[in-house]
C-alpha cells in the first residue's frame, strides 16, 4: 500500500450540507501539491446524517477514509482518532465547516518546506460573533496565566504537521483531550502563518455556553496544576489574617479595650473558614476525580464502522 503525502484529518460533526463541497476544495487544493494523499473523516455520531455523505464521498474516490464512531466522543476525540490513522508524511488538521479554507493549504505547506515541523495557521481576522471572540480571548488569557504559558487565542485546530510530530502527539493518552496544547508540548521547530478565516458554511457551532465552559475547565485541569497552588497561597494569606486578627484581638482583651468577644466575629470566622475548607476539598477533590478517569484506562474512543 502507497504511503500517501499528505493526510487530512477533519473530524466532523453537524456539517453534512457542506461535506461534499469541503472534498472538492480539498481536492483542488492537494492536488496542486502531490495527486498522493488521503482525506480521513471522523464521524463523531453526527445527529445530521454525515455518516451517509462520507459514505458517498468513501466510494466516489478511495483516497476518503470514512471511520465512524459508536457514539458521540467530543471533537478533539474525532482528532486523535484521525490522527492514529494517518499514513501520510505531512498531516493536517482542519474543521469541517470550511471556516478553514482548503485554499490555505497550499500556503501551509509552502512555509513547512522551508524546514519547519509545524505551521499553525494564524486566524488574524476571526469570522466569529462577538461573544464567540470575547469568550475565546478570555478563555485563552486565563489559560495563558494558569499554565504559565503564552497561548495565542487567533491558533487552533487548522496547521500542518509533520509525521514524526504526530508520532509524539499520539503517544500522549490522557483522557481530556487538547490538541494545540499537545503540540506545543512536543515542541520541535513551528511557524506561525496568517490565513484568511471564513464564514461557517452550514449549520450551527456544536459548543454551546455549557460546553464552551466544559472544555475551558477541562483543559485547564489537563494542562496545569497551578490553581492548587493559588489555593495554598490562598490559604496562606487566610492563615496569615487570621493570626494577626487574633493578636490584635488579644492584645484589645488584655488592655481592657473588650469585655466579651463578639458573636457576630465568631459566626463570621467560623463561617469563612468553613467556605475556605470546602473550597480547597473541591479543587483537590477534581483533581484526584481526574486522576480516577485516568487510571481506568478506558479507550479514548470507540469505532463502530470504517471504509476504506
Amino acid at each position: 500500500m502507497n504511503i500517501p503525502h499528505i493526510s487530512v484529518v477533519v473530524p466532523v460533526y453537524g456539517c453534512r450540507e457542506c461535506l461534499s463541497m469541503l472534498y472538492e476544495r480539498l481536492k483542488a487544493s492537494l492536488e496542486k501539491i502531490n495527486p498522493d494523499f488521503e482525506v480521513i473523516l471522523v464521524n463523531d455520531s453526527s445527529p445530521d446524517e454525515s455518516w451517509s455523505a462520507i459514505t458517498e464521498l468513501c466510494q466516489m474516490d478511495k483516497r476518503v477514509v470514512g471511520i465512524n464512531f459508536s457514539r458521540n466522543f467530543g471533537q478533539h476525540y474525532a482528532i486523535t482518532a484521525g490522527l492514529d490513522r494517518a499514513r501520510g508524511e505531512w498531516i493536517i488538521v482542519m474543521d469541517c465547516d470550511l471556516q478553514d479554507r482548503p485554499e490555505e493549504i497550499g500556503k501551509l505547506y509552502a512555509k513547512a518546506c522551508e524546514g519547519y515541523d509545524v505551521v499553525f495557521a494564524q486566524r488574524l481576522k476571526r469570522q466569529d460573533n462577538f461573544f464567540k471572540k470575547i469568550a475565546s480571548k478570555m478563555f485563552h488569557s486565563t489559560l495563558s496565566y494558569l499554565t504559565d504559558t503564552e497561548i495565542d487565542a487567533s491558533i487552533a485546530n487548522f496547521g500542518i504537521y509533520r509525521k514524526n510530530v504526530i508520532e509524539s502527539v499520539v503517544q500522549m493518552r490522557e483522557q481530556l483531550r487538547w490538541f494545540p496544547t499537545f503540540v506545543n508540548w512536543v515542541g520541535y521547530k513551528q511557524a506561525r502563518l496568517p490565513v484568511e478565516h471564513a464564514k461557517r458554511e452550514s449549520g450551527n457551532s456544536s459548543y454551546s455556553v455549557k460546553k464552551l465552559f466544559d472544555l475551558a475547565f477541562n483543559v485547564l485541569m489537563l494542562n496545569s496544576n497551578k490553581p492548587l497552588k493559588l489555593v495554598l497561597k490562598f490559604g496562606f494569606a487566610v492563615s496569615f489574617t487570621a493570626i494577626l486578627y487574633a493578636a490584635i484581638t488579644l492584645y484589645r482583651y488584655l488592655s481592657g479595650q473588650i469585655g466579651v468577644l463578639g458573636w457576630a466575629s465568631l459566626i463570621i470566622s467560623i463561617w469563612f473558614l468553613s467556605g475556605v475548607i470546602i473550597f480547597v476539598l473541591g479543587i483537590v477533590g477534581i483533581y484526584i476525580g481526574r486522576i480516577f478517569d485516568q487510571i481506568k484506562q478506558r479507550p479514548l474512543y470507540i469505532i463502530k464502522q470504517t471504509i476504506n
